[in-house]
């Protein structure tokens, strides 16, 4: 984000706060931001557009910590996988102390993470999904909404129970059916992994994904994903039927079905 900041040049200082110095001086030798710091307090200081980049566990941890130290104006968001926690969390706060926060969810990226693998180009084209409540403040939504608009981005908005539904089914289940595909391989025979094409490379490529990421996006969102678990083991038992009866017009037309399904995906 502070690449794709950097390089449509509508920020004017850019400032990094993280746990670790050296964490933060690559992008600083690189000028990505204009400042690194290690205190929130510090790195808060007159903003007026924050976002929280932390992994899933720790952003509702963090939120106090960022919501005392933000100026009265500042407009607070984050790109947390899930939803509902933080904004509930968010909104615990709010009552407390009125500040312009507005959950959102870039769905971009790659099995690949760290500085070395950023790139100021991610977000073009990509969808982000923002989740606006009852309570948001409507020109906080603008703001945000203007801000992934402005890296090349196509905005959505969903509430936060439907997107995490939402990504649940689409992004969750995914990387856990990836995984669930290797294991089956290795669980067959691990030999099998050596004659793998690109096919089951592509359809597994997530499973590379850092596992400490995904094991807290996976509990954060446990419920949506029991839900998506669920009906993909339906329209697994609904295949292995059709296999197992050996009727090959029957499967071709269920093939056919879900074939002109994915089609239509842009």
């Amino acid at each position: 984000m502070a690449k794709a900041a950097r390089a449509e040049g509508f920020a004017h200082e850019i400032v990094a706060v993280g746990r670790r110095r050296e964490s933060l001086e690559p992008a600083l030798r690189d000028g990505a931001v204009d400042r690194i710091t290690t205190d929130v307090t510090d790195g808060m200081a007159d903003t007026d557009f924050c976002v929280l980049a932390t992994p899933v566990s720790t952003l509702t941890a963090l939120l106090p910590r960022v919501w005392a130290a933000a100026p009265a104006d500042a407009v607070l968001t984050d790109v947390g996988s899930t939803k509902v926690g933080i904004v509930g969390a968010a909104e615990r706060l709010w009552r407390t102390r009125p500040l312009a926060f507005v959950g959102a969810h870039p769905m971009a990226g790659s099995e690949r993470s760290g500085y070395a693998v950023s790139r100021p180009g991610l977000f073009r084209g990509a969808l982000v999904i923002v989740t606006p409540t009852d309570w948001s403040d409507v020109h906080a939504v603008k703001s945000v909404t203007e801000f992934w608009e402005a890296l090349g981005a196509r905005v959505s908005t969903l509430d936060p129970v439907t997107h995490d539904r939402a990504v649940a089914a689409v992004s969750h289940l995914p990387h856990l059916v990836a995984d669930a595909l290797v294991d089956g391989v290795l669980r067959t025979d691990p030999q099998f992994l050596e004659v793998a094409a690109r096919g089951f490379k592509d359809t597994t490529r997530i499973a590379a994904s850092n596992a400490q990421v995904w094991q807290e996006i996976f509990l954060e969102n446990r419920a949506a994903l029991g839900q998506a678990l669920a009906a993909f083991r339906s329209a697994l038992d609904r295949l292995e039927a059709l296999v197992e009866a050996g009727d090959p017009a029957a499967l071709e037309a269920e093939l056919d079905r879900i074939r002109r399904a994915r089609e239509r995906l842009k």
